[in-house]
């Protein structure tokens, strides 16, 4: 027998359960924004361009573009389409652009977990320096949010073998690290059930700008196709959740805001048939479903 993580059985997609969201809606979507923060001439960081010996400035202020000007630009965005987000935080933005969060916080947004920095993965942490990376991430979020953040996503969507069992223990209610489905689904934990719900590893600009390098109209088409296929799809009655994952210092750039704001207008016209909502929105209904309507462990 193959190794296996045991923290979910296989349910195949023509078996499920037919369900629907808020408003007899059979699609969500939700709009990851990731907010994050790196060490200075050292740790782990996406490239522009191949990096040279640290202090490596060229990558470094690139990323932190994203912070600057890149994000202000994005927010700007989601209030002229009155869109919501998840933000994804680094919880040492709090120390570097307290404002840049604020902003999100006094338009409502929900705040998840998304570790220290991203400069670092948990991954490769013992288990109780793993477990204090968690406590002290939390700690600062509900220190200024006024409440514990439900949801995590580590940072590179690095998982040690006991992760999961560390977030629920930690009184997480979801994680957005395993893409391995297009509805939520439960996982076993030592500590109870932790749910999955799905975060995009392809409608997502770091595979598809950082590394892939795709243009930024081939993003945008990229999101526009994936949502009208959804909406085909889900006429099986399954419901789907899409995810848009998004870093500032990407899509920020003016010439990729603008192939972004087509797509996102594209996702504003759909509303009649879209729930648009946010991360913890979908656990909240998930929640209210009957137990074995979600498939999982």
């Amino acid at each position: 027998m193959l190794p296996s993580h045991d923290r979910y059985d296989y349910h195949a997609w023509p078996d499920r359960p037919s369900y629907a969201w808020p408003g007899g809606a059979r699609l969500a979507v939700y709009i990851g924004v990731n907010l994050e923060h790196f060490a200075f001439g050292e740790g782990l960081g996406a490239e522009l361009a191949p990096g040279g010996p640290q202090p490596d400035v060229l990558n470094f202020a690139w990323r932190d573009y994203g912070n600057r000007v890149g994000a202000w630009r994005l927010l700007a965005l989601l209030d002229e389409l009155r869109l919501p987000a998840t933000v994804l935080l680094n919880s040492t933005m709090y120390d570097y652009a307290p404002a840049l969060v604020a902003a999100h916080r006094a338009r409502g947004d929900e705040i998840a977990g998304h570790g220290r920095s991203n400069s670092e993965r948990q991954s490769i942490l013992p288990e109780a320096e793993e477990r204090a990376l968690i406590a002290e991430s939390t700690a600062a979020i509900t220190r200024h949010e006024g409440a514990p953040p439900r949801g995590w996503l580590s940072p590179w969507i690095a998982e040690s073998r006991c992760t999961p069992d560390l977030l629920a223990e930690a009184g997480y209610g979801y994680t957005l690290n395993w893409c391995a489905d297009d509805a939520p689904v439960w996982k076993r934990t030592r500590a109870g059930r932790l749910l999955a719900i799905p975060y995009p590893q392809e409608v997502n600009d770091i595979p598809a700008i950082a590394v892939r390098k795709d243009g930024a109209a081939q993003f945008a088409d990229m999101i526009i196709d994936d949502l009208e296929e959804r909406l085909q799809q889900v006429a099986d009655g399954k419901p789907q959740v899409m995810g848009i994952a998004l870093h500032p210092y990407l899509v920020g750039q003016p010439f990729r805001m603008r192939q972004l704001r087509r797509a996102l207008m594209q996702l504003s016209t759909r509303r009649d048939v879209v729930w648009v909502t946010t991360a913890g929105g979908i656990f909240d209904h998930v929640l209210s479903l009957p137990a074995a309507v979600v498939p999982g462990g």
